[in-house]
């Protein structure tokens, strides 16, 4: 068993992380004990890690249930680019690809396997991971996305109830549910359906610190609302809408002003919102315009901003949804558009279902997200509240906080409201209880005397607005409840008994209508880092095209941003950086430490970067040197790269190097003499730029290879001829 003092080597070694985010040690102290799980940690919490190091320390295969292919194959690419043997099977796979996957993890070849739930429990997949558990070993099952096993959660599949045949057919094996949002009732549904074992419950805080939250009105100039917010962030964003139709005019709008962006809903084909999918990810758009069907399983950690232009169904998908932005911890945006036309559309939505108690339920979700939206207390206050976590306001970081509205004693107005709800014996909603305070007529104060009762119209100063204003606050500061099965009946607690008794004080946040700007600080220093980083993002942007992989895989923005901070000189500075493991060093490290030394001798700054033990630019590094030893063996570039467990691409441009560093490689045994020709043509057309706009030049037939080896032996016959 691994001593738990090194788990943060082990951490630093193959994430490249110096410590654990909240939660995580502990967790994955408990899976290596063999213990079920249950972990409820918020998007960009990261819960993967929680099953993926514990999978790298445990004997035998880990398996992963994940729902979507699109999730799947972003966490293996990621995976593998820091040398970690994973793989998934899916519906993407043909025969063969399906087959060698297959055999690789009867060989023990794989330490992580994703797989979806309806083909881990089908009765031909079943078979094989009995051989599995014979031959290597079956460490851990982890449940991605476990509330989809709940009816009660907010995105219920009912292929996920099936996952309790594991349990029956491997009931030595530990089972990990992992999830971002879960109320007490879908736990608790979790944990029955999935048959944990007396699990360890791990729930941390729904805080997420870096967000920032703000509701604005939508008016008729909302658009150009949106547009602003587009324009005045850098980066990646979503702008969700209710309707396909609403989709396509802000998409076709945004597109009209030069915004690159790309629809996503369920009108487009399959081939379309795939496509359209992956274009977002690599950064080749930066928005995406989306209903509620884009977002489960996108793993990309830096969308800077998740604008909905219209109101959301219920407060447990606005968190989900908001909370696709910044996932890699850096200041993030969410703003809500809200109007009462929105309303409407919602309704008509419910109105469609035909179960009388989803349309209640439903009802009552809508009612809390305009409490929400309406609401003058602390935005994170409300959001946490509703997943039954106290926060005590004041975050800084939303629109209600950093803008301090006028605060008022309602400790008088806050006691006829409670006491109205004990003599209404709690049976009835907000509406009810405030008709009963302004003295109304309506039947069903009649029906139930209720115009008998000492708070009848004991409320008649204060308009309907100021006492759901009211309500509102005392549910968000919790001092009194409400049943979530529909019928929103309100329920005293000890904290509504304090407040008629004189023994706790009810101050509530008076609006004021005024816009709120979002703003970061700015200085010299702070601009100089900007400037490195979008040099830094360009250039893993490149790196990432050339290898058809995400260009967060490579390095998240936060660690970009640490290199410029950092400016490090050496490999062994470089290694230090957080999000820097052992592979993305070797893999990387002198391609990004060249682009900082040349930024820093544009800039005057001292550039003494010394990448290896030899400073002369011409001479090979070590890495370059053990690769040329290897090729001068006779080894192929995929039996050099395997040897060296890191990527043919990478072994490419060791070699593109080396021949423009005049050393001993045969370029015609690498690139036909046909392609060699064509390629020194058009380099000598468009000269020394980057390797993408050449390659559009010569057409998909020339590979991003060949024209890096062509373009070493270009730029040494170019050196020599100006010597």
């Amino acid at each position: 068993m691994l001593q738990y003092p090194e788990l943060e080597k082990k951490l630093k070694y193959h994430f490249g992380y110096d410590q654990f985010r909240p939660g995580q040690r502990q967790i994955i102290e408990d899976a290596l004990q063999n213990r079920d799980l249950m972990v409820v940690m918020p998007t960009g919490g990261g819960k993967s890690l929680c099953f993926q190091l514990p999978a790298l320390l445990k004997q035998g295969l880990t398996v992963v249930v994940s729902p979507l292919i699109a999730l799947m194959q972003d966490q293996v690419e990621a995976l593998r680019n820091n040398n970690i043997s994973a793989t998934f099977l899916n519906s993407s796979l043909n025969a063969y690809q399906v087959r060698s996957r297959e055999e690789a993890i009867m060989n023990g070849k794989v330490k992580l396997l994703y797989v979806a739930p309806e083909r881990l429990v089908s009765e031909r997949f079943l078979p094989l991971l009995d051989v599995v558990k014979e031959k290597v070993g079956i460490a851990n099952f982890a449940i991605d996305e476990a509330h989809c096993v709940s009816e009660w959660g907010h995105d219920f599949r009912p292929e996920y109830r099936q996952l309790i045949s594991l349990r029956k057919r491997y009931p030595q094996v530990p089972t990990t549910a992992l999830t971002a949002t879960a109320t007490d009732r879908v736990r608790a549904d979790i944990i029955q359906q999935l048959g944990l074992k007396q699990p360890s419950i791990h729930i941390t805080s729904f805080n997420r610190q870096n967000l920032y939250y703000e509701v604005r009105p939508k008016s008729k100039r909302a658009y150009a609302d949106i547009l602003e917010i587009v324009r005045e962030n850098e980066g990646s964003g979503i702008i969700y809408c209710l309707t396909r139709k609403k989709v396509d005019e802000l998409t076709f709008k945004l597109q009209n002003d030069k915004v690159a962006a790309l629809p996503y809903h369920a009108g487009l084909s399959d081939e379309e919102r795939s496509t359209n999918q992956t274009r977002f990810i690599r950064d080749d758009v930066r928005v995406m315009v989306a209903t509620v069907a884009f977002g489960m399983g996108i793993n990309k950690p830096d969308v800077r901003f998740v604008i909905h232009s219209d109101l959301p169904r219920n407060l447990e998908s606005y968190y989900q949804e908001s909370g696709r932005a910044g996932r890699d911890d850096e200041p993030s945006r969410c703003t809500l558009f809200f109007n009462y036309g929105d309303i409407k559309t919602i309704e008509w939505s419910i109105n469609q279902k035909t179960d009388a108690q989803e349309q209640l339920i439903a009802k009552q979700q809508l009612r809390q997200v305009i409490d929400y939206a309406e609401g003058t207390d602390c935005r994170r206050t409300i959001q946490l509240g509703y997943f039954g976590e106290r926060f005590p306001g004041n975050c800084g970081n939303c629109d209600n906080c950093r803008n301090p509205k006028p605060v008022q004693d309602w400790t008088i107005e806050a006691m006829k409201f409670l006491s109205c709800v004990a003599r209404c014996k709690e049976r009835f909603g907000m509406g009810h209880i405030i008709d009963v305070l302004r003295g109304g007529k309506t039947q069903k104060i009649a029906l139930n005397r209720h115009d008998e009762l000492s708070t009848y119209g004991i409320g008649k100063d204060k308009t309907v607005d100021e006492w759901r204003m009211l309500g509102r606050s005392l549910l968000h500061q919790g001092l009194i409840e409400q049943t979530s099965d529909g019928y929103s009946v309100l329920k005293l607690n000890a904290l509504s008994w304090e407040v008629m008794r004189k023994q706790r004080q009810v101050m509530i946040v008076v609006p004021v209508a005024e816009k709120i700007t979002w703003e970061e600080t700015s200085s010299a220093k702070g601009v100089e880092v900007e400037i490195l980083t979008h040099r830094l993002r360009s250039l893993r942007k490149k790196l990432a095209d050339e290898q058809s992989i995400p260009p967060y895989v490579i390095f998240h923005d936060s660690t970009l941003k640490l290199m410029s901070q950092v400016q490090p000189t050496t490999l062994t500075e470089f290694g230090k950086l957080s999000g820097v493991g052992s592979h993305k060093l070797a893999q990387y490290g002198e391609i990004f430490l060249a682009e900082i030394q040349a930024y820093r001798q544009e800039q005057g700054l001292p550039s003494d970067i010394k990448v290896n033990s030899r400073p002369s630019s011409n001479s090979p590094s070590d890495t370059e040197l053990t690769t040329l030893q290897l090729y001068q063996q006779g080894l192929s570039i995929d039996q050099i790269a395997k040897e060296r467990n890191i990527r043919p691409t990478t072994i490419i441009r060791h070699l593109a190097d080396l021949i423009e560093k005049n050393q001993r490689i045969d370029l015609s045994q690498l690139v036909t003499l046909e392609h060699q020709q064509k390629i020194w043509q058009v380099l000598e057309v468009l000269g020394d730029i980057a390797l993408t706009p050449i390659r559009e030049h010569l057409g998909e037939s020339y590979s991003f290879d060949e024209i890096r080896l062509v373009r070493g032996m270009w730029r040494r016959e170019k050196r020599s001829s100006q010597k």
